[in-house]
């Protein structure tokens, strides 16, 4: 396909890199089959042992290069950067939804937040602020300022196989880190072709080999990064599962963590709520990216008054979409990313019908020509009660799953009633809703939306949710501060020593 040769993906990639630099490595080979139609895209040869640490060395030598450059002068590589993804943008957004499945429209937006991030980063580039403090002794100056930390480790998951890598890169280069990628191995080629199109940047400023690094491959290289004293954070996104196991690894070394897990997103669909809006912000919500966002939208908690209403019109809506190649642009929803997330979602199924659930529009694996992979699924829509053992849990497919309400303080209970807490929302035109839902009593997660759905954060905002979501914050406001190592300075210009506190201490 032209997307691949101009993005140039090869047949097989080696798939460790420390920049414009490709090491030879003797790890296993990851075979890219695209879920669209079930074909070879490529494959890639996994970090080893040895490619690992030299990249891990090279990332180390380039820090002591890297920190040095002034942040503006960072922040002029980074701007390049984006111009580069603007000129890549169609091809790689193509690629995005070839080997990841996403719709066309999904993949170039991906692109964009890429685009978007770098932008945000320039900007931020002569904003690493500090504080100045009153100091209580006379003649002393007290600040804060902002240091980098070192070796950024980024892991990533499929379903944004470029983008959530954007949001930390970006960011950690400004702040003066290097960087070591560890992409998901479901979608490896997504991260070849970023890095060719970063390298060529570099290379033309100059920058130290060892900045922009890569090491492809399973469970290991995750285990190598989340051990590795080298590295001071770790960003990673991926299941609760993952990050708890993560977790516990760096914070034995006493490491930092930025986590992005799981999510089970609910919109409140309220009696005053305008339901032809709150229909496009349900439907995407559920079906965008076939389910596979961590933002995805899972439960519809919906007013008892306009549930049967409602609950006919998503119906309704759901014999609409058009199921199909994502890179048709005509169709709303692509396939799952593997067979192993079809067998999930209709394990998921199972369980839910076991446990009581009714489905209103039937799933199923779409069969035919049209869906040789056999990665299509239908999305399906379930009336369910939240307590359900499937309901409070994740699963990375398009079932939702539909609940009644009838207080204000009742939704916000179900809403708040799962052990994630990433994304949430409220349709309604009801002013004293709407504070409520945002205020210490409403909501208890990390981001949470009036009259806009769950999905489609943009980079201006700290993204990220609380419980079992992680605690992370990535991409805007003030998430740079996660990269960084604070320091406070106090520098006594007079010619006496006094201490803090009045303390006497005479020699």
């Amino acid at each position: 396909m032209e997307f691949l040769q101009q993005l140039n993906i090869q047949q097989q990639n080696q798939g460790t890199s420390t920049g414009s630099v490709w090491i030879e490595s003797k790890g296993a080979i990851i075979e890219s089959h695209s879920p669209v139609d079930g074909k070879l895209i490529g494959s890639v040869v996994s970090a080893d042992a040895s490619s690992y640490k030299q990249a891990i060395e090279k990332a180390k030598e380039a820090f002591a290069e890297w920190r040095m450059w002034p942040a503006p002068k960072r922040g002029e590589i980074v701007r390049q950067v984006g111009e580069a993804l603007r000129a890549n943008k169609e091809p790689l957004g193509k690629l995005v939804s070839y080997e990841m499945g996403k719709s066309l429209q999904e993949g170039y937006g991906e692109v964009q937040e890429m685009i978007d991030i770098c932008d945000f980063a320039v900007g931020l580039s002569r904003q690493l602020y500090g504080l100045t403090m009153h100091s209580e002794r006379s003649l002393h100056r007290m600040y804060e300022q902002w240091h980098p930390l070192g070796i950024t480790g980024i892991i990533s998951a499929f379903n944004f196989p470029v983008a959530v890598w954007s949001w930390n890169a970006a960011l950690a280069w400004i702040c003066g880190n290097t960087c070591i990628w560890k992409p998901s191995e479901k979608t490896p080629l997504c991260a070849i072709a970023v890095q060719h199109i970063v390298a060529e940047v570099f290379q033309k400023n100059n920058v130290p080999e060892g900045v922009n690094c890569l090491v492809q491959g399973a469970r290991q290289v995750g285990e190598w990064i989340s051990n590795d004293t080298n590295i001071p954070l770790v960003s990673a996104t991926g299941s609760t599962r993952m990050g708890k196991q993560l977790n516990a690894v760096v914070a034995a070394r006493l490491g930092k963590t930025i986590l992005e897990l799981g999510g089970n997103n609910a919109i409140i669909i309220s009696k005053d709520a305008d339901l032809d809006m709150s229909l496009v912000g349900a439907v995407f919500g559920a079906v965008g990216t076939a389910g596979q966002r961590c933002t995805t939208t899972r439960r519809l908690i919906i007013h008892e008054s306009v549930y049967e209403n409602f609950k006919n019109k998503l119906a309704n809506a759901y014999q609409q979409l058009r199921i199909g190649n994502p890179l048709d642009s005509n169709n709303h929803v692509g396939p799952l990313i593997d067979k192993d997330a079809v067998n999930m979602y209709l394990d998921a199924i199972e369980k839910g019908k076991a446990q009581g659930a009714n489905f209103v529009v039937e799933g199923g694996v779409l069969t035919g020509n049209n869906y040789e992979s056999g990665c299509y699924v239908k999305p399906c829509i379930a009336e369910a009660r939240n307590e359900m053992e499937i309901v409070q849990h994740e699963t990375f497919a398009p079932i939702l799953y539909l609940m009644k309400y009838s207080t204000i303080d009742e939704a916000i209970a179900l809403q708040n009633g799962v052990p994630q807490g990433l994304s949430s929302a409220i349709m309604t035109l009801n002013m004293r809703e709407a504070e409520q839902f945002l205020s210490h009593k409403g909501s208890d997660c990390g981001i949470a939306n009036v009259n806009i759905g769950t999905s489609g954060a943009e980079i201006g905002g700290a993204f990220g949710g609380e419980k079992e979501t992680g605690g992370g914050r990535e991409s805007g406001s003030d998430a740079w501060k996660a990269y960084m190592r604070r320091q406070t300075n106090t520098t006594n210009w007079g010619n006496s020593l006094p201490l803090a506190q009045g303390i006497k201490f005479d020699l």
